[in-house]
């Protein structure tokens, strides 16, 4: 779990700062991370998804900066248990309580089939925003365009993300970076979508 990874184009050897770009452009979920904690205000779950993004900033960076097999797994981590929480504030908040019981084993059953794929976390990650956007746009709801544009976004990041090594001959830092940035974007967007209506209610 300690051995060494090489898998970015921006990355020439060891070391902290391997990986610079790649390393400050985490700070865009720093950074969503504080714009969700204000935006959730009295919102319980809005600040758990706010801890939630700032847990990807600190498992992101680590990874970045020390590049270990353990530091990736973090990493993998992180991101799979705010997409896991996410779906299941999701199903609650737009459906009930019951459906939230089944929204995250049927997130991880959509994520191993995607993996058969070659697509992995990604992939199906990418699938349930446009469900997202599928569902409230059908009950009519104005967010559905809040997961259109998230969606989007995340499709760009996701391109830029697998073309990074593809790159390296023309870019020698890569696109990977680009990656962190957008998707700091799409963390605070899913999260708006969430949180919004919850305030709304409350004033009402």
């Amino acid at each position: 779990m300690t051995d060494y990874v090489d898998g970015y184009c921006e990355r020439v050897g060891p070391g902290l700062w391997g990986e610079p770009l790649n390393s400050l452009s985490n700070l865009a979920f720093l950074v969503a991370a504080v714009l969700v904690w204000r935006l959730a205000e009295g919102d319980r779950t809005g600040r758990v998804l706010a801890a939630l993004i700032g847990l990807v900033f600190v498992a992101s960076s680590g990874f970045h900066l020390l590049a270990t097999r353990w530091a990736a797994v973090a990493d993998s981590g992180a991101i799979l248990v705010f997409l896991l929480v996410y779906v299941v504030v999701f199903a609650r908040r737009r459906w009930s309580r019951r459906w939230g019981w089944v929204a995250a084993p049927a997130f991880l059953a959509l994520t191993a089939g995607t993996a058969l794929l070659g697509g992995g976390l990604y992939l199906s990650a990418l699938i349930a925003l446009g469900v997202f956007a599928a569902v409230l746009a059908f009950a009519r709801d104005a967010y559905w365009t809040h997961y259109v544009v998230a969606g989007a976004v995340f499709a760009l990041s996701l391109s830029l993300r697998t073309l990074d090594r593809d790159v390296c001959a023309y870019v020698p830092a890569g696109t990977h970076f680009l990656w962190h940035l957008l998707n700091g974007v799409v963390l605070y967007l899913v999260s708006r979508a969430l949180i919004r209506p919850q305030r709304t209610q409350r004033t009402q």
